[in-house]
């Protein structure tokens, strides 16, 4: 080779170093146990565990961490310390067959008893750890006092933020978009968990036991529609990258499933709407509710929003509309709404700029208002006789104080006559899956046959059991209560499992 080839060769190698793409590569750890998924479930898993004196490594698919946990408000505890400072009287029995009755027996009645037991004492242990509470308070009117509100401008992000700096404290790394992306199994046991970084490195950890906690599958249409009846158009709040990765894991190493169909729905939701605000408020008052059909379909009283979600679920095309007139919406001005949407706008508030709500809804093509019925019902796309009839039946029963169809209490009989006359639109929502890998009360992974698959484990929206075929509101705080208690559990008997 000549001088000018050789310094031309020499060259080439200098530019394909700089300029050729980078090749992945494969990284390899150990640990004692891996939590799959930052959020409220995983965190509580890392935490515990790390507590227990194991070596843990997090795996989070996305940026940042907490997940739905990070629109949460508060969470489900009965015989907590707070309760018995305020004489709050409900017992663990209590509760316990409120809830198992409630899901008709449907629901895994070890696995419901573990979490309501452990309930009061996470809470004890979340202030230990730095939390700070509002209430214990009711979720709706006349609802028990179980929801323990976390203190704070964003509730129960706090968790999270308290949960990451606890973690760091213990030297516990939670490797940010690097999700999971299979199981290891040797014979029978889970021996390792294999992820993928951002760079597209292929990342092997060694471990002794999983903790699968990814948040469900709310935002994965397909397994939305393969699993559950929910409407394709179903808007699930508070959602980001849950597409079921640890279910399927789980399932591809012989996981069985329970209650993979099972989703939270919630009353009615306005297009447009960033979170909860006065217009969904308004929204969900106790007015006259109709369906496209322009009939009345619902007791607009039943405060429990789950049971919401299901009548709304049934309707055509899981629309609704709210009706009211001029003194209706003088009455939530002046005296204020009947029915809080939890800390963000309480019961008793008074909608006092309603009139800017209503027309922002308007400019978006979410609130209509007319001088009539028959005008109104055009608006809204509704037969206006049906509509007519409908409303004239509603006002017959408001008059004599008396609802004989779906008995709503006399206090909420609002009638519609005075114009104007307004609609505010509402679609179906709901708040994720609760349901998918089937597990024990001790949280370990259920094969077909009943048998534990040795050194996996699963909490929070990714295991099933604690519902019948609804998420029950009587247990307000439950999907949190769920997931940071079988967090807890789960962490707790992975260190038994390790000898830790």
């Amino acid at each position: 080779m000549n001088k000018n080839s050789y310094t031309l060769f020499l060259l080439f190698l200098i530019v394909s170093f700089f300029v050729s793409p980078l090749t992945a590569e494969e990284i390899r750890m150990k640990t004692d146990v891996v939590v799959v998924g930052a959020g409220g479930a995983g965190l509580s898993a890392a935490v515990t565990a790390a507590e227990g004196g194991a070596d843990v490594i997090v795996l989070e698919k996305m940026k940042i961490p907490g997940g739905s946990t990070n629109f949460a408000e508060g969470i489900f505890a009965v015989e907590s310390s707070l309760q018995r400072k305020a004489h709050i009287t409900l017992t663990k029995d209590e509760a316990f067959r409120e809830h198992i009755e409630f899901s008709h027996w449907r629901a895994d009645p070890h696995l419901v008893r573990t979490v309501i037991n452990k309930s009061g004492d996470t809470i004890d242990w979340l202030m230990e750890q730095g939390i700070e509470f509002v209430g214990p308070l009711s979720l709706y009117p006349g609802g028990p006092r179980t929801w323990h509100v976390v203190k704070g401008k964003h509730h129960c992000a706090e968790i999270v933020k308290v949960f990451c700096s606890r973690l760091k404290e213990m030297n516990v790394e939670i490797l940010y978009e690097t999700p999971a992306i299979k199981l290891v199994k040797t014979k029978s046991k889970i021996t390792g968990v294999i992820a993928e970084d951002k760079r597209g490195n292929k990342v092997f950890i060694k471990t002794d036991a999983v903790i699968i906690a990814t948040g469900g599958f709310a935002n994965s249409k397909n397994m939305l529609s393969k699993y559950t009846d929910a409407h394709p158009d179903l808007k699930l709040l508070g959602n980001m990258g849950k597409t079921g990765d640890g279910i399927q894991m789980a399932f591809e190493v012989g996981a069985s499933d329970r209650g993979i169909d099972v989703v939270q729905l919630m009353g009615p939701y306005v297009k447009g709407e960033m979170g909860i605000t006065p217009l969904v408020a308004c929204l969900s008052q106790p007015f006259l509710w109709v369906n496209r059909l322009g009939e009345r379909y619902m007791n607009e009283a039943t405060f429990k929003f789950p049971y919401m979600g299901n009548a709304l679920a049934q309707q055509p095309g899981q629309i609704m509309f709210t009706i009211f007139d001029e003194h209706s919406k003088k009455y939530v001005q002046e005296a204020g709404i009947d029915f809080g949407m939890g800390v963000y706008v309480p019961t008793g508030t008074k909608l006092e700029d309603i009139d800017s709500h209503l027309k922002r809804g308007m400019d978006s093509g979410q609130v209509f208002s007319a001088s009539s019925i028959r005008k109104l019902a055009r608006k809204i796309d509704v037969d206006p006789k049906t509509l007519q009839r409908t409303v004239d039946a509603y006002n017959a029963l408001c008059d004599r104080g008396k609802d004989d169809l779906f008995g709503k209490p006399a206090q909420f009989l609002h009638p519609v006559k005075k114009a104007e006359i307004y609609a505010v639109k509402g679609h179906a929502c709901g708040t994720g899956t609760i349901g998918g890998i089937k597990i024990n009360y001790k949280t370990e992974v259920l094969d077909e046959e009943h048998r534990i698959i040795p050194g996996l484990y699963a909490a929070g929206n990714d295991a099933g059991g604690f519902y019948g075929d609804t998420y029950d509101a009587t247990s307000s705080g439950g999907t949190m209560a769920f997931a940071v208690n079988t967090g807890r559990i789960a962490g707790e008997n992975a260190l038994i499992y390790i000898g830790k």
